[in-house]
């Protein structure tokens, strides 16, 4: 395996912790992007073009670089959700979603800077929530506080208490990075985690 420098284009503690489980030696870098929907964009698209947008961003900052790009949309229905910023915000989107279905489109690219060839993919994820009473969802919001979450909620901590089931290929996709998805990209720029 050649020596890639790996850089990690987000400033998400989430993201971080993620890659972390991969053992690879990389950097993070914040990627300036306009991220405002496009019309008649589907959430697919959007969450495809976003990664790709970002790695694209660094490119000139990283030369002989792999960048790693990450986005995610989630969707209730046609209704977007973003992350809620407050306690009010996180409590309403909680009370919407409680008895339905918030699906995640969680994309990934990979860029080589220094051909400038990328590979991109999406997992899709579905999280079904249970049918939650007013004092669960106040008593979730307060323990948790996840005001920095789309979907306000945290898979990885208690927030699992708060569905029926999930439906998807990789439980880290839901957390913010397609690690399996990632794990095969990399491997088609020479990459193998376990060698």
């Amino acid at each position: 395996m050649k020596n890639h420098k790996l850089v990690l284009a987000s400033s998400s503690e989430y993201r971080k912790a993620l890659l972390e489980k991969l053992h690879l030696s990389f950097i993070c870098a914040a990627p300036n992007i306009d991220e405002t929907a496009k019309a008649n964009e589907t959430a697919q698209e959007q969450a495809l073009r976003l990664a790709k947008q970002k790695a694209h961003a660094l490119a000139s900052t990283y030369p002989k670089h792999i960048i790693i790009a990450s986005d995610q949309i989630a969707m209730r229905g046609s209704i977007q959700l973003h992350k809620p910023g407050n306690q009010n915000s996180a409590t309403k989107q909680l009370q919407e979603s409680s008895g339905n279905c918030v699906k995640f489109y969680t994309s990934i690219c990979v860029l080589d800077t220094s051909t400038m060839i990328y590979k991109s993919d999406i997992d899709i994820c579905s999280v079904y929530f249970k049918k939650l009473s007013t004092h669960e969802i106040e008593n979730y919001v307060l323990l948790e506080q996840p005001y920095n979450c789309a979907g306000s909620f945290k898979s990885e901590g208690l927030g699992i208490a708060l569905f029926k089931r999930i439906e998807g290929d990789d439980p880290n996709a839901l957390i913010g990075l397609p690690l399996i998805k990632l794990i095969g990209l990399l491997e088609s720029f020479n990459i193998n985690v376990l060698a």
